[in-house]
């Protein structure tokens, strides 16, 4: 009735009344029940109470581990002290069970009442150096729960819990790895040492070598810290990709680069689960990537692209792709490449766009590619998908912008594709283009025949082209002017030279000072008021010849370089295998979701605890057995069988001697068997005499009694 989802609580005191059944069948299901309604009749409940105690000593350790487990689920305060002397007996019992119900108990006591924390430290402190593994685990979750920060109790047990790491359950394993990742970052201080090589000076063997020293820096591990990284190595072999996960989390945030490698195959491995657990495994894989990303270049075949995948899942593996981009060989460059363009042609928009961002990032990580990268991009402006084409334009311009020395030509190639561009981002691009980078090449300058062929069509154009219409009419025209000044070489008299040369004849009448005024005359009537007031601002910049040196350097000022990080580097800081990792900062907010705990910092040189704490106390043994050596014990046999001379080491014997040794043996077999017959027979004579005589006697006495009787 109960799973049901039928009111089950009026039969609560009936129920009750069975807790004292002999049965163990019967008493399991009242256990559930009181578990489920104690704080519905929490009078009722506390009848209970007393059997439940008497249950505590009985001879079955299932029915004692049952009891305290159900003692701890009633969540009724009065019997807080109760539960705690439950717990504190449990701690001492000789079943392993029982110590390990115990230890589950512990944390439902203090959410309870967190005033029996004193007992219960005692309690946690006594099984985390419990010698059953299964024990130890659930001590360590209820360490971390009731006193996370009590670093002090674990000084004596690190150890033996390191040992115990290989034997533990899953979810033993993992909080348990958790809890000595802290506690090594506040009991390891961070050493590093530089590294130092020889070199031989001298021709001559004699010679001494000499040392220098390199400027590179090189971890040195302390010695507790190594056997933790050791033992957290067969742990890259679970089943449980949970488990993996916090073995590479402490070879990142503890271990030295050799360390991380070794996680970095098992955490591949993990894309062979199902979608939900390859989704967060790729969050893991691309934080560890940032760290070592050419440690990945050999699983390049795991990252490429299915067509059952998801788009989680392929935004993850394109990140990847280009984080280890740098670091791949010629092939494996050109495989990544060949995916991408093979993806930008796509029916999946989101997809075509994650493919160019993915190009960009690969040609800005790498220069010695980026003239592919740039083949490739130019490719797909002349395609007819539009919105590959704004995407493909927004990365070249961000390429452009590295280097627009290298690009002059690719300008000039973009500007001949102007009349088959549809889409109006890739047109205002283009023509953003052609404007701010008009001066890198004086001689080639296209600009002003780029506006002249874009006035035509002006009412035409979107907003977005229209806007950066107006503002190359502005720059072509500002360029004029500033080449009338440098034409006269008066620096004196700028102002005058600028006053005669927007208001001389020759000024006016020129083709660019009419296409100026043409394209602000259009702007003037336009239905957009952003673009009035962007034309209005330009004309009165250019206007008045003061403002010549203030429009330059609002117009002309030089735009900092673009630069496409990896999406995942707001995530850098971020703890391997937290939720917050998976969701983001945007999402989780800058502290993670609520729980999230960060790594605690190193711990200052010299204000590390004392490694003798550390030591495990072990209790010698009473009378120390004396162990002998394998040859001491050869010549105590011999000794004991007579024959120390013949095991004494001498010449090599001959093939004669060892038959005239056995000659001798053989005689001496003969002799002794003879002996031995003749000694039979003597022994036979003296019995048969001795048995002659005794005859002799008992006929004598016999005659004796006789002659007394008669």
């Amino acid at each position: 009735m109960m799973y049901r989802d039928l009111p089950c609580l009026p039969y609560f005191s009936s129920v009750v009344k069975n807790v004292a059944s002999p049965n163990i069948e019967v008493k399991k299901l009242v256990y559930i029940y009181l578990l489920h309604h104690a704080e519905s009749e929490p009078d009722l409940a506390l009848l209970s109470i007393n059997t439940i105690q008497k249950s505590l000593t009985d001879q079955n350790p299932q029915v004692r581990a049952m009891a305290l487990r159900t003692m701890s689920g009633i969540r009724v305060p009065v019997i807080s002290q109760i539960v705690s002397l439950a717990i504190k007996r449990g701690c001492g019992d000789m079943s392993p069970h029982v110590r390990k119900a115990a230890a589950l108990a512990i944390p439902k006591c203090y959410r309870l009442d967190p005033n029996t924390l004193p007992q219960l430290l005692e309690c946690v402190s006594t099984l985390l150096g419990d010698k059953q593994y299964f024990v130890v685990g659930p001590a360590v979750s209820a360490f971390l729960e009731i006193c996370p920060d009590r670093y002090d109790l674990i000084h004596k047990h690190f150890r033996s819990l390191v040992k115990k790491l290989v034997d533990m359950e899953e979810w033993s394993q993992i909080v348990t790895m958790r809890l000595l990742l802290n506690y090594s970052r506040k009991g390891f201080p961070l050493r590093t040492a530089k590294v130092t090589r020889t070199v031989k000076r001298g021709f001559y063997e004699d010679e001494e070598d000499q040392t220098e020293e390199n400027g590179e820096a090189v971890r040195v591990l302390d010695a507790d810290l190594e056997l933790f990284l050791k033992a957290c190595k067969p742990l890259l072999q679970s089943r449980n990709g949970a488990v993996i996960v916090s073995a590479a989390r402490c070879f990142l945030y503890l271990g030295t680069p050799e360390y991380l490698e070794s996680a970095v195959g098992p955490l591949v491995a993990l894309l062979r689960s199902p979608p939900d657990m390859q989704y967060v495994a790729l969050y893991d894989i691309v934080a560890v990537s940032l760290t070592i990303p050419a440690s990945f270049t050999r699983y390049l075949s795991h990252f490429l692209i299915r067509s059952t995948d998801s788009a989680v899942i392929w935004r993850l593996k394109l990140e990847i792709l280009t984080i280890i981009f740098p670091h791949c060989g010629l092939h494996g460059k050109g495989l990544i490449l060949n995916e991408l363009e093979h993806f930008s042609h796509s029916a999946d928009f989101e997809l075509v766009r994650e493919s160019v961002r993915a190009i960009g990032r690969c040609a800005q990580t790498d220069s010695k590619t980026s003239a592919k990268c740039f083949q490739i991009l130019l490719k797909q402006v002349t395609g007819s998908q539009d919105h590959l084409v704004s995407e493909a334009l927004t990365v070249i311009r961000h390429l452009i912008q590295q280097n627009p020395l290298l690009h002059k030509g690719t300008i000039i190639t973009l500007a001949k594709s102007l009349d088959a561009t549809v889409s109006p981002e890739a047109r205002a691009t283009i023509i953003w283009l052609v404007g701010e980078y008009a001066s890198v090449d004086p001689e080639n300058n296209i600009a002003a025949d780029v506006l002249r062929i874009l006035a035509k069509g002006f009412v035409d154009e979107s907003e977005t082209a229209k806007q950066q219409i107006v503002l190359l009419a502005a720059k072509v025209y500002l360029h004029f002017l500033q080449s009338k000044h440098e034409a006269q070489g008066d620096e004196q008299e700028s102002s005058e030279v600028h006053k005669e040369a927007i208001s001389s004849p020759e000024t006016n009448s020129s083709p660019i000072t009419a296409l100026y005024n043409y394209i602000l005359l259009l702007t003037r009537y336009d239905t957009s008021y952003d673009l009035r007031d962007r034309a209005r601002m330009y004309k009165s910049l250019l206007s008045v010849p003061s403002s010549t040196q203030l429009a330059s350097l609002l117009l002309l000022a030089p735009k900092p370089v673009p630069h496409q990080p990896s999406p995942s580097e707001s995530r850098r800081g971020l703890l391997l295998g937290s939720s917050s990792l998976v969701i983001g900062p945007v999402e989780a907010g800058f502290k993670g979701l609520p729980g999230y705990e960060d790594l605690p910092d190193w711990v200052e040189e010299g204000e590390e605890p004392d490694p003798a704490l550390r030591e495990e106390h072990v209790k010698p043994e009473y009378g120390e057995k004396k162990v002998a050596s394998a040859s001491a014990r050869l010549d105590e046999t011999l000794r004991e069988q007579g024959r120390e001379a013949q095991a004494k080491p001498g010449k090599a014997k001959t093939l004669d001697d060892w038959l005239a040794e056995e000659e001798e043996i053989t005689e001496e077999e003969v002799t002794e068997t003879e002996e031995e017959e003749e000694g039979d027979d003597d022994d036979s004579e003296v019995e048969y005499e001795e048995i002659e005589v005794s005859t002799d006697e008992e006929s004598d006495d016999e005659r004796a009694e006789r002659q007394q009787l008669v």
